[in-house]
């Protein structure tokens, strides 16, 4: 994260952090009159991680709306590209009247979040001339609350679109800035797509790489026991369960990995699907040179193969059958037992990171 300064109405400067890839789709965020750029922090990483290039603009401490417009107009014009605006509080009401009329040459689109009511707005016509893709939301910060002012403003707008977060099943404020940012990718995808890259055959395999990192996945730790008896193990992502009846498991091995010998040769193996607090246990078994199992706690299960203590689950396999895959080789496992405790979060991985499973 940078900071990065704009020139607003009458000269004043206007800080804004700056998020993420110049090369990304822009997205700027306005917040409310006097709320500061903190409140927005987290949606702005989430949109980075989201593949968006995030300007987290700071209002001055104003309370008249006019002033606020113009610096946000001029805001617009500093910027290399038009980005989707997404305006929290009255904070909406500034972004709306920014761009009114001429407002398809500043910006892609808008997001409104909680914004409160304004007769006046609604009196003198705003909604008419807002001429951008607009999507007006409700409840994304706190409970949604009744609002006729932001009914008729929604209903007036020429392209727009409204969505209410339900406080049904949001437990927790993560839950409600979960619905929140999906809601703002959905409309970003629609409103403002990335460019799609392309792998084919023959071309760069770090492109197919980064293809296949798109598919989130979770964290395991394959393990087994060596011909002495001592326990062997190491991370893996390519897994999936096969079949029910019966029932099947497979992990994807590379052969240059330390411990493909040995796994290829063993009677029985586990897989430990990891929590979120095992990280540093998935990169120690992901690197070369350290004993793996030092201060890790682990027991052996019924067949002796070495199982993880504190895991999300733990499978304990007969070997099925092995079957050779380019540069790895597939193990197929038959489950005879598994432990799990469904109440932790998954240790996840998607685009060559760890990932939570909540955006917050």
């Amino acid at each position: 994260m940078s900071l990065i300064e704009y020139k607003g109405f009458g000269g004043v400067r206007l800080a804004a952090d700056l998020l993420g890839d110049e090369n990304d789709p822009a997205v700027l965020l306005v917040p409310g009159i006097g709320q500061g750029r903190a409140g927005w922090r987290e949606v702005a990483d989430a949109l980075v991680l989201s593949g968006r290039r995030v300007v987290n603009l700071g209002l001055r401490d104003e309370q008249q709306l006019a002033p606020h417009v113009e610096d946000l107009r001029l805001v617009l014009a500093q910027m290399g590209s038009r980005p989707v605006v997404v305006a929290a509080a009255n904070g909406g009401w500034v972004a709306a009247r920014a761009l009114a009329l001429d407002g398809a040459h500043l910006a892609a689109g808008l997001v409104v979040v909680d914004m409160p009511a304004d007769e006046g707005a609604i009196a003198d016509g705003l909604a008419d001339r807002v001429a951008v893709p607009t999507l007006v939301i409700r409840g994304g910060f706190s409970p949604a609350q009744s609002s006729a002012t932001g009914d008729a403003f929604s209903a007036a707008l020429p392209m727009g679109e409204s969505a209410d977060i339900d406080d049904c099943d949001l437990a927790l404020a993560s839950d409600r800035k979960e619905a929140l940012l999906g809601q703002l990718l959905e409309f970003l995808e629609r409103r403002q797509p990335r460019e799609a890259m392309e792998f084919k055959a023959g071309s760069d395999p770090r492109t197919l790489r980064d293809a296949m990192g798109c598919f989130a996945t979770g964290i395991t730790i394959v393990t087994a026991l060596d011909a002495a008896g001592t326990p062997v193990g190491l991370t893996a992502n390519s897994f999936t369960s096969v079949s029910l009846e019966p029932p099947l498991l497979l992990v994807c091995i590379a052969n240059t990995a330390g411990t493909a010998p040995i796994l290829r040769d063993a009677a029985h193996f586990g897989v430990n699907v990891l929590q979120i607090g095992q990280q540093p246990t998935s990169n120690r078994f992901a690197a070369k040179g350290e004993d793996r199992f030092a201060n890790q706690p682990w027991a052996p299960g019924q067949t002796g193969v070495p199982l993880l203590g504190g895991s999300l689950v733990s499978f304990e396999c007969q070997r099925e059958s092995l079957h050779e895959a380019g540069d790895h080789f597939i193990l197929v496992g038959r489950v005879v037992r598994a432990q799990f405790e469904p109440h932790r979060d998954p240790l996840l991985y998607f685009r060559g990171k760890y990932r939570r499973l909540h955006f917050a």
